[in-house]
């Protein structure tokens, strides 16, 4: 049984920081690539960024150069280092799992930045 658990959101201001994680477990992670989503409210769940189990990354234009993803599979954990946050970057951000049986989704960690 793959689970997703997120931690790390909170509440900042304009112009801050914070670092997402979300520990995997019931999977061979090393193997899967990981990514990073968010749902504001109303609006559908959009793609923030991949990590493949290369290291290879994508983002959405959107958080190009503020935000950045990485993995420690040593720790089956993936990341989100977001810098420079605006108000629009609220919402759940939910991490997510590719694999060829399935995809597995966290339960979301809330992300609200104030102006």
């Amino acid at each position: 049984q793959v689970q997703l658990v997120e931690s790390g959101g909170g509440l900042v201001q304009a112009g801050g920081s914070l670092r997402l994680s979300c520990a995997a477990s019931g999977s061979i992670f090393s193997r899967n690539t990981m990514g990073w989503y968010r749902q504001a409210p109303g609006k559908q769940r959009e793609l923030v960024a991949v990590i493949t189990s290369g290291g290879r990354t994508n983002y959405a234009d959107f958080v190009k150069g503020r935000f950045t993803i990485s993995r420690d599979n040593a720790k089956n954990t993936v990341y989100l280092q977001m810098n420079s946050l605006k108000p629009e970057d609220t919402a759940v951000y939910f991490c997510k799992l590719y694999d060829f049986k399935g995809d597995y989704w966290g339960q979301g960690t809330q992300v609200s930045v104030s102006s």
